[in-house]
């Protein structure tokens, strides 16, 4: 037993050793604070601040002075048709693509994971590769196999106008889907690659085909992997910017408003930064909204 004179002694060292454990903490959370803090935190504050202020000037030609505007700029953005415009667009783009993409990163995971599938290692880098092209490149490379006049599938691009009004977006999507697919196949299959053996054997010894073995153990145990991708492809799809810019090049049918962060980036060109700042704010709090409505749709189905 520790005696009266030593439980001093005792408490002294626990009391260092806490707080030597606790320096070690703040010396290995520090670097992330900082940055986190200085790239995250302060860029949304700012762009907080700045969706609260508006122009105002002296007369038609005075010098500009920017004033608190309180929500006024939150108006504009909820009275701008173009804005709504995007965002129906690309909510009509999500609801097509994103189940398209996941179906098929599935389906190759699925056959990545099947003891009847020859030749893994190839297919598994063949699926991956194109996730590995910057969307900026991949953009380009399908915006050139588009383009009638460039494409050396001219006579398919020449009957079929792939980069027209109607067809445009579903082309951006066909980009996204053939760059992502991999990604996402990638995380469902190491999902699949954590169920224990021990469940195959069992199905296998009660007669089960790969077929249902896949219909009902594989698909059912990897339903938390695909609710992830799912939220990942439908922040993404928010964001969309890199493959229809790319395209406006190559097409007229694409304009500066055509999704929502297209819409951020032309008026803050203006330059509007307020309105910009309103806008990226919205549409951050859209992406918080749907992303968290999606997890609890997904929880409470599972739950039943």
């Amino acid at each position: 037993m520790t005696s009266t004179a030593q439980r001093p002694r005792v408490a002294r060292r626990r009391t260092a050793g806490g707080f030597r454990y606790r320096r070690a903490i703040a010396i290995f959370i520090t670097p992330f604070a900082v940055l986190f803090t200085a790239f995250y935190l302060v860029p949304i504050l700012y762009a907080v601040w700045q969706s609260l202020q508006k122009i105002e000037r002296q007369g038609t030609f005075g010098a500009p002075t920017q004033v608190f505007g309180g929500l006024s700029q939150y108006a504009l953005v909820f009275q701008n048709s173009e804005f709504w415009s995007s965002v129906l667009r690309v909510l009509l783009f999500g609801i097509v693509q994103v189940p398209v993409m996941l179906l098929l990163a599935l389906v190759f995971a699925l056959l990545l994971d099947s003891p009847l599938l020859r030749g893994k290692r190839f297919f598994r880098l063949a699926f991956f590769a194109p996730y590995a092209v910057p969307g900026v490149i991949a953009a380009i490379m399908w915006g050139y196999l588009y383009a009638p006049n460039l494409s050396p599938f001219s006579a398919v691009t020449s009957r079929f106008d792939l980069l027209g009004a109607d067809t445009v977006l579903w082309a951006v999507a066909n980009v996204v889907t053939w760059v992502y697919v991999g990604y996402n196949m990638l995380i469902i299959y190491s999902s699949l690659l954590a169920i224990p053996a021990e469940i195959y054997e069992a199905a296998k010894l009660d007669g089960a085909s790969q077929w249902r073995i896949a219909v009902s153990i594989k698909i059912p145990l990897v339903v938390p992997a695909l609710v992830l991708t799912a939220v990942f492809s439908v922040i993404g799809t928010l964001q969309l910017l890199t493959e229809p810019t790319v395209f406006r090049q190559f097409t007229s049918t694409i304009s500066s408003t055509f999704t929502p962060n297209m819409l951020v980036y032309s008026t803050s060109s203006v330059p509007n930064f307020n309105l910009a700042a309103a806008f990226s704010v919205v549409l951050a709090l859209a992406t918080f909204i749907l992303s968290i409505g999606f997890l609890r749709l997904t929880q409470r189905k599972a739950a039943e």
